[in-house]
C-alpha cells in the first residue's frame, strides 16, 4: 500500500546505499540498493512507524500532499 506521505529519494555515497526520507514522520527512513529498494522499505517503516505512534497515543500527522496552486 503506498502511503500519501511525502518520500525523499537521494544516493548516499557514505551508505553506498539509496535513502529514502520522510520529513513528515520524524527519523521514519530506509535504503536500499536500488531506488526501488528504498521505496518498497520505507514504505514498511511509514506502516511500523503509524502503528508504533498509535499504540504510544503519540499525534499522527496528516500526509501534507502537493501543493495546489490556484
Amino acid at each position: 500500500m503506498m502511503s500519501k506521505y511525502e518520500i525523499i529519494l537521494y544516493w548516499s555515497f557514505d551508505d553506498n546505499a539509496y535513502i529514502a526520507e520522510v520529513p513528515e514522520l520524524p527519523g521514519c527512513m530506509a535504503d536500499g540498493p536500488t531506488t526501488f529498494d528504498a521505496v518498497k522499505n520505507v514504505e514498511r517503516v511509514i506502516q511500523e512507524w503509524l502503528e508504533t505512534a498509535a499504540e504510544l497515543g503519540r499525534e499522527i500527522p496528516e500526509p501534507k500532499g502537493r501543493l495546489h496552486y490556484a
